[in-house]
C-alpha cells in the first residue's frame, strides 16, 4: 500500500488495535521506533545492508531505481533478510513513529526520537532511489500528513500478557 501518510499509518493501528478480536487475544498495534525498524531491518547484521555490503546484490532483496522498472510492486518478490523479513531495503519508505532529530551522542540502548518537532521519520528506501539509500542505517524526514507513491509502513504487535 503506498500514499500513506504517517497520520493514516497510525490511525490504521488504533483501529487495528480496537477489534473486538484483536483486543481479546491482548494485541495492541503501533508503527515501530526507528530503533526497532533499523534491528530488524539488520537482522544481525552490522554491516551496510542485512545481506553485506555489496550495493550490487540489492536487486536480489530490494527494489530500487535500478531493477524497480519505475514502480513499487508486491511484498515477497524478493529475498527476505536473515530474519524473514521482506522488503526492508527499497520498494517503499517506511514509516516510524518518532519525530525526525539529530542523534543523542555517545551509546544509548533502544532510543526514540525527540519530544518534539514536526517531521517524522521514514526508513528503508523505496523504488525510486539509489542502492546507496536503501541502507540499513539510512534515514529521511517527512511531515506527518506527507503522502507519496514512494510511502508506505510496517506495524508491530505487542501482545499484553
Amino acid at each position: 500500500m503506498t500514499h500513506v501518510s504517517w497520520n493514516d499509518a497510525v490511525e490504521f493501528c488504533r483501529k487495528l488495535s480496537a477489534v473486538s478480536a484483536e483486543k481479546a487475544k491482548g494485541h495492541r498495534y503501533r508503527l515501530p521506533t526507528e530503533a526497532e525498524w533499523e534491528y530488524a531491518c539488520r537482522a544481525g547484521s552490522s554491516t551496510a545492508y542485512s545481506f553485506g555490503n555489496d550495493a550490487s546484490r540489492l536487486s536480489q532483496f530490494g527494489w530500487f531505481n535500478g531493477n524497480s522498472e519505475s514502480s513499487a510492486h508486491p511484498v515477497g518478490e524478493k529475498r527476505p533478510n536473515a530474519w524473514g523479513l521482506h522488503d526492508m531495503h527499497g520498494n517503499v519508505w517506511e514509516w516510524c513513529s518518532d519525530r525526525f532529530g539529530e542523534y543523542r551522542l555517545g551509546r544509548v540502548a533502544d532510543p526514540t526520537g525527540p519530544s518534539n518537532g514536526k517531521d517524522r521519520v521514514h526508513r528503508g528506501g523505496a523504488w525510486n532511489i539509489f542502492a546507496r539509500d536503501c541502507r540499513s542505517a539510512f534515514r529521511r524526514k517527512v511531515t506527518p500528513n506527507g503522502r507519496g507513491n514512494d510511502l508506505g509502513f510496517r506495524i508491530l504487535c505487542i501482545v499484553d500478557r
